[in-house]
């Protein structure tokens, strides 16, 4: 059985992040997933550089490690723990004009990893910009690709995104794994779009034998300024042959704090 976690993690944009990153440290260590997709990954610009990266697959595009990249933090905190974890954070843009913002997979397996980029923006002044991490891994007996992704809202670039990566991923072994804040509501045009893909895939919180949970934000955040609805924008899609066993919301303040203004959403796999 394989455990998977997706969470847009906020990081150093969070009150209290170092207690809340510590928090999601323990989560992921007692849990013990096999393979994470974070979004909103940040580093400060002006932090020292760090030479000391345990498991890390950098990319060519990706500007160099700083000391407070929040994924080398938690991966080096689970170190000390004594879980270890191959990782490789994907570069989007610089945000709030004083982090540069991506995304980041980490897994139990060592794994190879590219970046695609999904937008039509390529500076990283332009929020716009966007990248997706893909990273291709053994779990037990089974290879699978994983795609990491932080998507634009429906009507504001997603339809042109998602082509071009559907595109991509067209070209790659399967299974797919899909995980991430898609800026896309359950049952909402772009949800559509991507199970009505000809890379044919399924919800996990449809699809599990068991699910739980209905919502990943209950506010207006970033990005869903005057929302005052509960919503699942994080997701979980996998090819068709896929087994889940569970899809659930975590780190929702119910068995698991809340570390971020996102939940997270957590799947186990039958391989």
């Amino acid at each position: 059985m394989a455990k998977y976690l997706t969470l847009n993690a906020h990081s150093w944009l969070e009150a209290n992040a170092l207690k809340k990153l510590f928090d999601l440290a323990e989560h992921i260590y007692s849990e013990n997933y096999d393979l994470i997709s974070l979004q909103e990954v940040n580093q400060s610009l002006e932090a020292p550089l760090t030479e000391n990266a345990p498991g890390y697959r950098k990319l060519t595009d990706s500007p160099p490690l700083r000391k407070d990249n929040f994924a080398l933090q938690l991966v080096n905190y689970l170190r000390s723990q004594g879980r270890y974890y191959y990782w490789s954070w994907a570069y989007n843009h610089i945000g709030y004009g004083k982090y540069q913002e991506g995304v980041a997979v980490l897994s139990r397996n060592p794994l190879t990893v590219q970046d695609i980029l999904i937008s039509a923006a390529a500076d990283e002044k332009d929020y716009h910009t966007r990248r997706v991490l893909l990273a291709q891994t053994q779990l037990y007996s089974r290879k699978v690709t994983v795609a990491c992704l932080h998507m634009s809202w429906f009507g504001k670039g997603f339809e042109a995104e998602w082509k071009k990566l559907e595109d991509a991923l067209l070209t790659y072994p399967q299974p797919l794994v899909l995980m991430g804040d898609f800026n896309n509501p359950t049952n909402a045009q772009g949800y559509q779009m991507i199970l009505n893909s000809p890379l044919r895939l399924q919800d996990s919180h449809n699809a599990a034998e068991y699910s739980a949970g209905g919502h990943t934000i209950i506010e207006d955040i970033d990005g869903w300024e005057d929302n005052r609805q509960a919503l699942k924008v994080d997701h979980i899609f996998a090819s068709r042959d896929i087994h889940f066993k569970t899809s659930q919301i975590v780190l929702d303040g119910g068995n698991s704090p809340i570390v971020s203004d996102h939940f997270g959403l957590a799947a186990e796999i039958e391989i």
